[in-house]
């Protein structure tokens, strides 16, 4: 409410001081925590969350103690919980505390998935990063930044940032700065133009590389399974549990970026074999039932392709597909819903359009704005489709889970491990998909 109330009160053109502000007082009140951490930043449009859980993990197969942030969870040393906040980047007080609990838990790396709204409003800017990490680009947040020009703007920002940062000495050390990113992705080059001390590129397509790279980590051999992957780099041969191309190039990513840091491919190959997944990303929920339940995020059109095209390569589908989904209010990405409902449609055989984060926009209207992309394929005439809406989240995965026959696929899309439902003025109802799947489930084997 304060928030609300300091945002109304300020004008718009001193916002940004404003989180200036902030950011450079939370950094001395909690000590500059991250002058004594070695910071990894990751940003880009999809595979974030995994890519940070996937170096954390490496980091620690060091026999180093690491702390991260994501949309999905945290972590400081031993103890872990999964995100609470329903925010990607937490506010700068509580970035700053959590990294001052990373230093004195005795934590050597800290990872922190950096989102463009994040870094829009200097969430990053009291933060000495080391390491900037770019994933991807697709149109996301086209609506809060202004265009698609000024969305990968601001994930650049992350790259100059980098560079105006102090270099440390941790441990006796000097610790140049560095940046990941990704070779395949067409905007490669606006990232690779930042300075860095040192650069590092990854790419699983082989596509013509730079030459100002002081390494490239290649997969070769890629055999993508329904229960994971395979692929070697320089060799040695990869093998993941996490399903689809997309988790081999959020691998790479870690892979390169435990790379520059001097960490070898054994290391990076023994941490990923280990990892079995990311709440609330690809897990499947089984209960014992004869199909199966997926929960995967996918909030935007690119992500849920990206799904698709798994489940259709990978999963051969022997009966139908019944996919659950909504779209995000509070302003976030309005022109995306009936893109959601369309994509669905194509796709499965049933889809269900429910609730998922309205904040203070009616919930009623951006289901049937999601369902109005679905119904433009059903009138296409070209494949049955059945569109069902349902306004209560529960009540929608469970007619879902009443729908499913042996052999189908219940496809629940759009909150992944989140944890809360926001609704209107505020209210956030405690809510877990996975969780409330299993219970669904459970009553239906009853």
């Amino acid at each position: 409410m304060i928030k609300t109330l300091i945002k109304k009160l300020i004008p718009k053109f001193l916002l940004g001081w404003y989180h200036l502000g902030l950011a450079v007082l939370a950094k001395w009140y909690y000590s500059n925590p991250s002058g004594k951490l070695i910071v990894i930043g990751v940003t880009g449009t999809n595979g974030k969350s995994t890519t940070v859980n996937l170096i954390g993990k490496i980091l620690e197969e060091t026999g180093a103690k690491v702390g991260w942030t994501t949309t999905v969870n945290f972590k400081v040393a031993g103890k872990k919980w999964l995100n609470d906040k329903k925010m990607t980047m937490v506010g700068r007080m509580q970035l700053q505390k959590l990294l001052a609990e990373m230093v004195k838990a005795g934590c050597r790396y800290a990872v922190i998935e950096t989102s463009s709204e994040g870094i829009k409003q200097h969430r990053h800017s009291g933060i000495n990063y080391d390491v900037a990490v770019f994933t991807n680009l697709t149109p996301e947040h086209i609506e809060s930044h202004g265009s698609f020009e000024n969305y990968k703007k601001a994930k650049g920002k992350l790259f100059v940032h980098l560079m105006k940062c102090r270099r440390k000495i941790i441990a006796g050390q000097k610790v140049p700065k560095i940046s990941v990113v990704n070779l395949d992705s067409e905007h490669a080059d606006y990232y690779l133009n930042f300075p860095a001390d040192k650069k590092w590129g990854y790419t699983a397509k082989h596509k013509t590389q730079p030459t100002k790279l002081n390494n490239i980590i290649m997969a070769d051999n890629v055999k993508i399974g329904t229960n994971g992957s395979e692929f070697e780099v320089e060799n040695v041969k990869f093998t993941t549990k996490l399903p689809g191309e997309f988790n081999v190039e959020n691998c790479l990513s870690a892979i390169a970026t435990a790379g520059a840091l001097n960490i070898g491919l054994e290391i990076s190959k023994n941490a990923l074999e280990k990892i079995d997944g990311v709440a609330g990303r690809m897990e499947f929920i089984d209960e014992g039932q004869n199909f199966q339940v997926l929960v995967d995020y996918a909030p935007e059109p690119e992500s849920m392709r990206r799904l698709y095209e798994f489940i259709n390569n990978n999963l051969r589908i022997k009966g139908k597909i019944i996919h659950v989904l909504g779209s995000c209010g509070g302003g976030r990405d309005k022109s995306r819903r009936p893109v959601l409902g369309k994509m669905a449609a194509e796709n499965a055989e049933a889809v269900i359009v429910t609730n998922e984060d309205p904040y203070d926009d009616e919930p009623i209207k951006i289901i049937n704005e999601v369902a109005a992309g679905s119904e433009e394929i059903k009138k296409l005439g070209n494949k049955k489709v059945e569109v069902i809406k349902i306004l209560d989240r529960r009540e929608a995965i469970r007619k879902a889970i009443e729908l499913a026959k042996e052999n189908d696929l219940v496809l629940l899309t759009g909150k992944g491990a989140e944890q809360f439902i926001c609704v209107a003025k505020g209210e956030k109802i405690p809510w877990d998909e996975r969780m409330v799947a299993r219970e669904e489930l459970r009553k239906l084997n009853k």
